[in-house]
């Protein structure tokens, strides 16, 4: 219950929403304008125009669970737009975007990786 983490998958809509809504006109928007199973488990990311709320949209286990956030000063930075309704961000980004860092400003440093 109210858990989120890197093994969900993420899926940031690319059109300002109105945060007026809330569960149903949330998940009405991804089947209709995303395409995807708003009960499949994964996390549904929506940002306002002036992108200084932030909301994301969870099935858990027999209900919908919603975060929201408001910024007081500032606006999210959002990842580079890709073509489409939506793109999928990691949980590394999300976190990110939610703290109100600039995602051009992280130096990411390289991990290792076994390669056959």
């Amino acid at each position: 219950m109210f858990s989120l983490g890197s093994s969900h998958s993420y899926y940031l809509y690319n059109e300002p929403t109105d945060m007026r809504k809330s569960f149903d006109s949330l998940s009405g928007l991804v089947r209709s304008q995303m395409d995807k199973d708003p009960f499949s488990g994964s996390v549904y990311v929506f940002i306002n125009k002036q992108r200084n709320r932030i909301k994301l949209l969870h099935w858990e286990g027999g209900g919908f669970t919603l975060y929201y956030k408001r910024l007081e000063k500032g606006q999210f930075e959002l990842p580079d737009q890709r073509p489409g309704k939506h793109a999928q961000v990691n949980w590394s980004d999300l976190i990110l975007i939610v703290e109100g860092i600039q995602l051009k400003s992280v130096r990411r440093s390289v991990h290792f990786s076994f390669k056959k």
